[in-house]
């Protein structure tokens, strides 16, 4: 704008008085802002009119600000108020009165904005309420749980996840926190109780497996070859009713109990040196059976297991192979299907992870904070951008751990 033009743009709002003073025109009248008698009455007026360029420069930031995320509407509020409170006594020389319009639309602008924010708190608080509430009614049905292992675990995730999601009133938060920390207790009483009675029950099946073993010794020089197997088959059977004992202890008595029974069985198989001709035919089948068995692939499990259970009847239908081979050939067709059954858990736990609502969320958190930072970057806001990357550094951090 050239001198001339900035000049008469200043004398359609004010003038200066034969005595120096400068007055402005406002839509009720005028009034005296200033005086001048440094120069002429132009370059006075442009004097004045800069300080109200300087004015409105401030009030288009202001209205700026509005418009930027994360900018405290109450500061945009205060400032704006104390522009519109200068006015009446502002030494400028322009059109205060659309200042003034412009300062009342910003001050408005900043109710509605506060009024967002209140609804977005308030949204937020119902999201992290609704997601705290569900992880004390799932820790309320786990309390109840007899999945010891499994559930103890859950229990120590839980606790993390319910600080994770976020921060509510006192009151709520730990009127929420106290039932989690109850289910928790509850479940732990519980535990206790069970490995108590487990204990007093394996003490019993020691002392039946112990006295088991006592019998099988009296049978172990029998001759009796038919009488004393369907004896031996009806110990088995009682032994199998008679429960588990701590581990270590089971363990021992069972080699102890399957060592006596091996000295009578190996004394029948040699009573029935004539069988072994076919026991060993029988052998050589299972091992085919076996190592058709071997080659099934877990990759394909679906098939795998079909063909599994075909080999089995297979299995079973060949009957009878020689003592010393049997264990070591059921053993190794056990792993086998162990090993299937483990990569079919394995595939079950992986689609089971893929679907978990937690880790759906983590994932639309994480594509969330990933398109915020975006913005960020694209618009160049350096305090956005590094509050997005911490942010999104730890929600990635915890979707890998749900994942893995």
């Amino acid at each position: 704008m050239s001198d001339r033009s900035e000049s008469d743009t200043a004398a359609a709002w004010g003038r200066v008085a034969d005595d120096g003073t400068v007055y402005v025109r406002l839509a009720d009248g005028e009034r005296a802002v200033g005086s001048w008698r440094a120069g002429s009455p132009d370059e006075g007026l442009a004097h004045f009119q800069r300080r109200y360029d300087d004015l409105c420069a401030e009030v288009t930031l202001l209205e700026r600000r509005l418009t930027l995320a994360g900018v405290d509407p109450a500061g945009v509020a205060g400032t704006a108020r104390r522009l519109l409170d200068s006015l009446p006594t502002a030494a400028v020389v322009g059109d205060l009165d659309a200042v003034r319009a412009r300062l009342e639309t910003v001050i408005e602008g900043t109710r509605a904005r506060r009024t967002a924010l209140a609804a977005e708190r308030a949204e937020r608080s119902a999201r992290v309420l609704a997601a705290k509430e569900e992880l004390v009614a799932e820790a309320e049905r786990l309390g109840q749980s007899s999945e010891w292992k499994s559930t103890g675990e859950r229990f120590r995730t839980l606790a993390e996840e319910f600080r994770a999601v976020g921060s509510l009133d006192k009151r709520t938060d730990s009127a929420l926190w106290r039932r989690l920390v109850a289910a928790r207790e509850e479940f732990t009483r519980r535990r206790t109780a069970h490995f108590a009675a487990l204990d007093t029950q394996r003490s019993r099946s020691k002392e039946r497996k112990e006295a088991i073993i006592a019998e099988a010794r009296v049978l172990v020089d029998s001759t009796d070859w038919v009488g004393t197997t369907a004896r031996y088959r009806a110990l088995l059977t009682e032994w199998k009713a008679a429960g588990r004992a701590a581990k270590d202890v089971d363990d021992a008595l069972w080699a102890e109990f399957r060592e006596v029974q091996d000295v009578f069985f190996n004394r029948r198989n040699e009573a029935n040196a004539e069988r072994d001709a076919e026991l060993r035919e029988n052998q050589v089948k299972k091992e085919q059976v076996l190592a058709e068995a071997d080659a099934l692939d877990p990759e394909d499990i679906d098939r795998s297991l079909r063909r599994l259970r075909e080999l089995q009847i297979r299995w079973d239908e060949i009957g009878r192979v020689p003592r010393e081979s049997a264990g070591t050939l059921e053993r190794q067709m056990a792993a086998i299907g162990d090993r299937l059954r483990d990569a079919a858990d394995a595939r079950w736990e992986q689609q089971s992870m893929a679907s978990s609502p937690f880790v759906t969320k983590l994932r639309e958190s994480v594509a969330k904070l990933e398109d915020k930072l975006a913005k960020a970057q694209a618009a160049g806001r350096t305090k956005e951008i590094a509050q997005a990357e911490a942010a999104l550094a730890t929600q990635r951090a915890w979707l890998a751990q749900a994942e893995s």
